[in-house]
């Protein structure tokens, strides 16, 4: 009897660190500086977490402006001299407005100021409208941009930490998208 005990509390004593890890992470503070890829909180403090359901019918019904926040892949350093690069293309949900690279946990005052005219436009000057914001799934992108808007007194933010992977794998429409000008190419 004792050893079955005792090999119920090893077991016990094995399993914590497993489980331990597969908690879901806890908001921080802040906005979130590093490891982007990595698992989101199930929370954002003040805004609606979406499921793929709830994204598509406000799709459906036209009553959001979805902001993809998915960061342009970087010019790789080592290109050889007069190699032609191209961007990969970005296919997101259809009707959203891209404002890549807003999602970084800080950002140089003119991609802040990116961030606001988009979200401005996108709105129409409406701080009640809704916003959907998303990048890909395990995208800390999309939490910290979200967050972002909420600070910027947009009062009806939604999160949808799916993204285009939860959205694709429900095989739902996307469309090639472009981003929106940036200040540089004003």
């Amino acid at each position: 009897m004792r050893w079955r005990v005792a090999v119920a509390l090893v077991a016990v004593m094995l399993a914590a660190p497993a489980s331990a890890q597969q908690q879901e992470p806890f908001e921080p503070e802040g906005f979130r500086t590093d490891n982007y890829r990595a698992p989101v909180p199930a929370t954002l403090k003040g805004a609606r977490v979406l499921t793929t359901a709830e994204a598509e019918a406000i799709w459906r019904e036209k009553s959001g402006v979805f902001v993809d926040v998915l960061p342009r892949p970087p010019k790789p350093k080592n290109l050889p001299e007069g190699t032609v690069w191209r961007d990969m293309p970005r296919r997101n949900i259809p009707g959203s407005i891209w404002l890549p690279d807003t999602g970084y946990g800080v950002l140089p005052p003119a991609m802040d100021d990116y961030f606001r005219r988009g979200l401005m436009r996108a709105s129409h000057g409406d701080k009640a409208a809704l916003l959907v914001i998303y990048c890909l799934a395990d995208c800390w992108m999309s939490w910290n941009a979200a967050k972002r808007a909420l600070a910027e007194g947009y009062a009806n933010v939604a999160w949808y930490p799916e993204g285009t992977d939860g959205w694709e794998h429900e095989k739902l429409p996307t469309d090639e998208a472009q981003p929106e000008t940036r200040p540089a190419q004003e």
